[in-house]
């Protein structure tokens, strides 16, 4: 027994709709295209555990009154072996239908049967999707926008996959281009003065080179096994040396830190490889199709021709014979479609770069593309709070805080869930303090003492001498009681929710599921006791516990958080 929930929804629309074509046959209604029907699940238990809003849907198309239409189609209806015990009609014409017991034992059975993979589906059929995160600049180190966009890209990949899609997580390493010629530089002069005299005129720093004490260090560890070797060569073979040696140690570096973040990418894709041909090959088709032109010494894309007025045409090869970093970008997700064949390709992006994604779409469209295969996620920004005020900087360091400082002070745990909280389109505050808070007030903590919680039920049990053993379904169905069966509905509406949270591109769907359960799980445990006399009453309860325990930590580990059993 499959996605209960959704197998359940489908039936019920599809006998609703039956019941309207037999009012069509019988002559209640008259022969009319019917708009589409939705099946519901209000917002409020007592309103129905799923509801229709059929009648007032084709009111306007049958002229009938609503509440006469519902009553012909309740009427109408036949449930079958569907597990409803009622329905109901609510005011102007509302079907409001109400769950059986059958069902509520059913999820729980499911639950247990499917552990871990209770909740995944084959929605995704399989397709092929590669999705694109935190690409830092190897140049520096990483900030806060890495720090959210690594939890939301991962965790992002991960609800893909459980719905059902073959999914590559993948870093786009910028290696080539304006950042590393200016890197170059900034480590050549950075060198030159722990040789040079102080005042020595080569040793300045112009304003829109790399100033961080990370090049200083860089060029010391060079001097370190080169000594002043590259001194008095040519500018050009001193900063290819130490580009040569410095870039390697930061790429190093930087798959050290997503490793400590729980990010383990399928791919590290260099820029510099799109350099040796793809950026040839893009710029050869847009001059084929005559979307090209020069001016001003410089190679032009044509935008407007392609896609309307409202698009600046595109410097595609500077005046020195430099491609930019937009023609780079065309051939990496031209790479991406059509190369590696994707169906989709996703990428999260700062909200800053929102100008960015139609000109990428429609650079796409002209080289022969479906623009329309990427999307983009863009993300706004982290605040920090330190003490409830704003925190910039450091203690540690007196610089900006960056990934490595979080990661050094916050576990990975709560970084990973807090950063999960919200929708990417969600500017954010995250409190540092409550990160590392032992208490209720702490997201992650919560859940996760949810989890220790329960097993520290199962362990009392242990002790007792009790072995909880599987259910009947008769005797699941004595989970009545109103705590309990909240616990079953949530539950049960897992892989929707799941579904929705991968269409929607917002994993935080996800967090925000297994903090409600945490949440139910201790109102229930409050109200009411597990170890009770009734042998099958225990074990239903048991059962229950476990089914609650088995997803909190399915969903805990989807997204490379930890699910201790004490605490």
């Amino acid at each position: 027994m499959a996605q209960i929930l959704l197998n359940t929804k489908q039936n019920l629309k599809n006998a609703v709709l039956d019941a309207i074509q037999k009012g069509i046959a019988a002559g209640d209604f008259p022969e009319a295209e019917l708009p589409p029907v939705n099946i519901e699940i209000p917002a409020d238990s007592k309103n129905g555990d799923f509801s229709t809003n059929a009648a007032m849907a084709i009111a306007r198309t049958f002229r009938n009154n609503p509440r006469k239409i519902a009553e012909i189609i309740t009427g109408n209806i036949d449930l079958g072996t569907l597990p409803i015990a009622k329905c109901e009609i609510a005011g102007a014409g509302f079907i409001n239908f109400y769950l059986s017991e059958d069902y509520y034992a059913a999820v729980v059975a499911e639950a247990l049967e499917k552990g871990e993979t209770f909740g995944a589906s084959d929605y995704g059929k399989k397709e092929r999707i590669n999705v694109e995160f935190v690409s830092a600049n190897p140049t520096g180190p990483m900030h806060m926008g890495n720090a959210r966009g690594g939890a939301l890209g991962d965790c992002l990949a991960a609800v893909l996959e459980k719905a059902g899609y073959y999914v590559e997580r993948e870093f786009y390493v910028n290696d080539a281009g304006n950042q590393i010629l200016k890197f170059a530089l900034s480590l050549s002069i950075r060198y030159l003065s722990l040789y040079l005299p102080e005042g020595d005129p080569r040793c300045e720093l112009p304003e829109d080179s790399y100033h961080g004490a990370d090049i200083l260090e860089r060029a010391k560890e060079f001097a370190a096994v080169y000594g002043d070797a590259y001194v008095n060569v040519s500018e050009d073979e001193r900063q290819k040396a130490l580009v040569d040696f410095a870039l390697p140690k930061n790429i190093a570096a930087m798959k050290e830190l997503m490793h400590k973040y729980r990010i383990e990418y399928d791919t590290w894709f260099l820029e510099s490889e799109l350099h040796k041909k793809e950026v040839g090959e893009v710029i050869d088709i847009l001059t084929e199709k005559g979307y090209t032109y020069e001016k001003d010494g410089a190679l032009w894309f044509a935008a407007a021709k392609v896609g309307g007025e409202e698009y600046k045409d595109e410097v595609l090869v500077r005046s020195n014979g430099t491609p930019t970093y937009f023609t780079a970008d065309i051939a990496y997700h031209r790479n991406k479609l059509s190369k590696r064949n994707f169906a989709r390709a996703i990428d999260i992006w700062g909200a800053d770069h929102h100008g960015h994604v139609a000109r990428l779409k429609n650079a796409l469209n002209a080289v022969g593309e479906n623009g329309d295969k990427l999307d983009v996620v863009l993300m706004q920004l982290v605040r920090l709070i330190k003490d409830g005020k704003p925190a910039k900087m450091s203690k540690r360091t007196g610089k900006a805080i960056t990934l490595e400082d979080l990661l050094n002070d916050i576990p990975a745990d709560a970084v990973r869930f807090l950063f999960n909280m919200r929708e990417s389109t969600s500017q954010m505050d995250f409190d540092l303090d409550l990160a590392v808070e032992q208490s209720s007030q702490n997201p992650v903590y919560y859940v996760q003492y949810a989890h220790a919680r329960i097993c520290s039920i199962l362990r009392k049990m242990e002790e007792e001498g009790i072995t909880v053993r599987t259910c009947s379904a008769e005797e699941l169905k004595l989970l009545n009681s109103e705590e309990e069966l909240a616990i079953i509905r949530h539950l049960a509406s897992l892989t929707e929710e799941i579904i929705t949270a991968a269409k929607a591109y917002d994993p935080a769907r996800i967090t925000r599921f297994v903090t409600t359960l945490a949440t139910l799980f201790h109102k229930f445990y409050n109200a009411r006791r597990v170890a009770v006399e009734d042998e099958s009453l225990m074990m239903a309860r048991l059962n229950l516990c476990l089914a609650v325990k088995t997803t909190i930590k399915s969903i805990l580990e989807m997204f490379k958080i930890t699910a201790p059993e004490k605490m």
